[in-house]
């Protein structure tokens, strides 16, 4: 059996991980040519714009400053990402 992946090495200020995919999941979700760091960086931030759009949106109680602050940045870099806000790209507004 031919082992069809991807490896990719991430990189933070406090340490690297290493991440195995396969190759047709990147090559599904790859537009114009992009790199396979490019397609699980853009994967990455809307799982995290996910994840935190449920915390502050669909949480029990009301949201922290600090959780909002930390959603409103992120939806920020989002929409500087994506060309367009998270709502947009998912049509789930409110």
């Amino acid at each position: 059996m031919v082992d069809n992946t991807v490896e990719l090495t991430l990189s933070g200020p406090d340490g690297d991980d290493e991440l195995t995919l396969p190759a047709p999941l990147i090559d599904m979700f790859s537009e114009n040519d992009e790199s396979a760091a490019e397609v699980v960086g853009d994967l990455a931030m809307i799982n995290a714009a996910q994840q935190i759009h449920a915390a502050t949106a669909h949480g029990q109680g009301e949201p922290s400053e600090e959780l909002e602050a930390v959603e409103s940045l992120l939806m920020s870099q989002f929409e500087e990402r994506f060309g367009q806000t998270f709502g947009e790209m998912t049509g789930h507004q409110h």
